[in-house]
């Protein structure tokens, strides 16, 4: 019984130590998310793959060596004739008619190395070509993975500090709330109050208590995404260290970041390289009026009784020679269809470059518009705290009513909000603006 009772403890203690609590700053959160996200891994696995398929076609570039045992048992005159021969058996009686017509049963076991090099393969250098350009591909792609979960993580991160903000701000909220209350209830006891004043700072309240529970979720529910999105266990939980949002700082001008997307930008990148491989599937198609040339030879070993033995042996070298004359037009309508599909990618590259252009330039718009939208807001909780201060003061001498005070105090509360909306958006449209200039990654990891 004592052992079974340490048993469960040492489980339970166990349980409870590989549940983690990670302080991450942005950057901590962007390298984990890179480095422990499934589909960035995923991607790199992919990447791998195609690496792999460049080799292999590359290999085609190099002889190939195989060795083969084989036994073979049959009474027909031609195979038992060809046994004999090369066993080095045959004998004057095996011309005799009855037996070249009428053979016995006979039997081989047959050992050969074979040898071939190709001398002139003309599709293998487009097919290489080819593999190249998928591995680029994939390579474009692994990283655009990375860079794509750098910015959610980022954009993850700046909804903890979001709701965060949100949270504080909903508390701060009703603070002001029950002071209004408590205010509302001393002029009532006092008989300078409405008893309708404090049943409606009392409504107000609640409402906020309502806000307050829906804001603590939606941080929690921020931080659960945040930590899934960089790859942590089950149980594992997340604090952020960094609780101001900031907006990261731009270049003058829009010119520099689309110079920069034409390098980095991934629907750029994809497009430069599918019409590479279109290019070379042309080339492929083509090599196939190309006669190809190889090398072969070969070492034989026979023996009658015993595998891996010889009784003769021998050996065959030569060269080959392939062209195809015709085929039903295949090659032709091969060659028509990626000439086609090269003319569609180099369409395709033109389109990405004008819309990768326009992208750019209407993030770096959009993130001055919500830099504007900022200061409007800033300004607008600035006018709403004097607006609540002044109606507080004028409800305290029976200047104002209480209705007047917590309409004010709701504008007060939604200022807030707006603005902490605003310094998020803003923050977020400036990190857009590296991720379709494709160097968010880079700036981040500065």
């Amino acid at each position: 019984m004592r052992m079974l009772v340490a048993l469960c403890v040492v489980c339970i203690c166990c349980g409870t130590a590989r549940a983690e609590t990670y302080q991450l700053g942005l950057k901590d959160a962007i390298r984990m998310g890179v480095e422990k996200n499934n589909r960035v891994r995923a991607a790199g696995f992919t990447s791998d793959a195609a690496r792999q398929g460049v080799a292999m076609v590359t290999s085609r570039y190099y002889p190939s060596v195989s060795f083969e045992e084989s036994f073979n048992i049959s009474n027909s005159p031609t195979q038992t004739f060809m046994m004999k021969l090369d066993e080095g058996r045959f004998t004057q009686n095996d011309f005799l008619i009855n037996n070249l017509n009428n053979p016995a049963t006979q039997h081989d076991f047959k050992t050969a190395l074979t040898a071939r090099l190709p001398i002139y393969d003309p599709s293998i250098s487009p097919a290489r070509e080819m593999a190249v350009k998928e591995s680029e591909i994939q390579d474009t792609r692994f990283n655009s993975s990375k860079r794509e979960t750098a910015f959610r993580v980022f954009r993850l991160y700046l909804a903890i500090q979001k709701a965060q903000a949100r949270l504080r701000a909903v508390e701060q909220a009703g603070n002001e709330a029950r002071e209004h209350l408590r205010l509302a209830g001393v002029r009532n006891q006092a008989g300078v109050g409405l008893r309708s004043d404090e049943l409606r700072a009392r409504t107000h309240l609640s409402v906020n208590e309502q806000q307050l529970i829906s804001a603590r979720n939606n941080f929690a529910i921020a931080r659960m995404e945040l930590a899934n999105a960089i790859g942590l266990k089950k149980n594992d939980s997340i604090e952020i260290t960094e609780t101001q949002l900031a907006a990261l700082p731009l270049p003058q001008t829009p010119d520099e970041l689309i110079a920069s997307s034409l390098d980095n930008r991934t629907e750029l990148k994809l497009a430069k390289t599918g019409y590479e491989k279109a290019d070379a599937a042309v080339r492929l198609a083509r090599s196939g009026y190309l006669p190809s040339l190889g090398a072969f030879a070969s070492y034989q070993l026979n023996s009658r009784d015993t595998p891996f033995k010889s009784d003769n042996d021998s050996w065959n070298a030569g060269v080959a020679l392939t062209w195809q004359v015709f085929d039903g037009f295949r090659r032709c309508h091969d060659r028509d269809k990626a000439v086609a599909e090269r003319s569609a990618a180099a369409e395709m590259l033109e389109d990405t470059s004008r819309e990768s252009d326009l992208r750019v330039r209407e993030s770096y718009l959009r993130s001055e518009e919500m830099g504007q939208r900022f200061e409007v807001a800033r300004n607008s909780l600035k006018d709403a705290e004097e607006t609540v201060r002044l109606l507080d003061k004028r409800f305290e001498n029976s200047l104002a009513t209480m209705v007047e005070l917590l309409d004010a105090q709701t504008a007060l509360n939604q200022a807030r909000a707006d603005l902490v909306d605003s310094e998020a958006d803003f923050a977020l449209a400036r990190g857009y603006v590296y991720y379709t200039a494709g160097t968010f990654l880079k700036e981040m990891t500065k």
